[in-house]
């Protein structure tokens, strides 16, 4: 599921939940709940839904809800916006994430949402194209190029995957290449671009707007 090439352990956060009330002898009898969690609290990163679920049955139980769009990031340069867009995929729900090119990615803006979110890794540009030609999958890439749809009036897909490049220089000519449709959030500002984990964002939260 996750790539374990930067394995980290589960930040303590401030908020949480302490040990379950009146000890182990009032321990719901329920499969979901760990144990240890249920004795010393959970001060993991979750909604107060999954307070003291294990993590392989928090992960079973969002695999049955999982959305049908799937996130796709060139990484060719280690980027830090990496991490930051595997979270917003997980608070979106998205079906996977797709990392194309070098195999290790930066976690740190994860904050280990990577546990809970599928991770697939392609060695290149035709290798993920090849993946979403089989799954019927149509590649639509985020990007203000020349021919780019603004994001309001473009064709998200149900089932598709969004496809986002490298902060600073954007996609390469061969992800473009493998697209069937490219889009662009518009802009108001003096800067030619935003930053790459808040376009990701952006459009997982408009595909959510349609389809959720």
């Amino acid at each position: 599921m996750h790539d374990e090439s930067e394995p980290g352990s589960e930040p303590e956060l401030s908020h949480g939940v302490g040990p379950w009330p009146g000890g182990k002898a009032e321990w719901p009898d329920d499969p979901h709940l760990d144990p240890e969690l249920l004795a010393g609290g959970d001060r993991r990163n979750v909604v107060d839904r999954y307070r003291y679920w294990r993590m392989d049955a928090i992960v079973a139980d969002l695999d049955e809800r999982r959305h049908p769009f799937h996130v796709a990031i060139e990484n060719w340069q280690h980027d830090l916006n990496i991490g930051s867009i595997v979270r917003s995929a997980n608070a979106f729900l998205a079906a996977e994430v797709h990392i194309i090119g070098r195999r290790r990615w930066n976690k740190r803006g994860a904050m280990v949402t990577d546990r809970y979110q599928h991770v697939r890794h392609h060695e290149d540009v035709a290798a993920f194209a090849a993946w979403a030609d089989a799954a019927s999958l149509p590649i639509i890439a985020i990007d203000n190029v020349e021919g780019s749809r603004p994001l309001p009036d473009a064709d998200l897909p149900q089932a598709c995957v969004l496809l986002f490049g490298q902060e600073g220089p954007g996609l390469s000519p061969e992800a473009l290449a493998a697209a069937s449709g490219t889009v662009e959030i518009a802009q108001y500002g003096s800067t030619r671009s935003i930053n790459a984990a808040a376009a990701a964002a952006v459009v997982m939260y408009e595909w959510c707007r349609r389809w959720a």
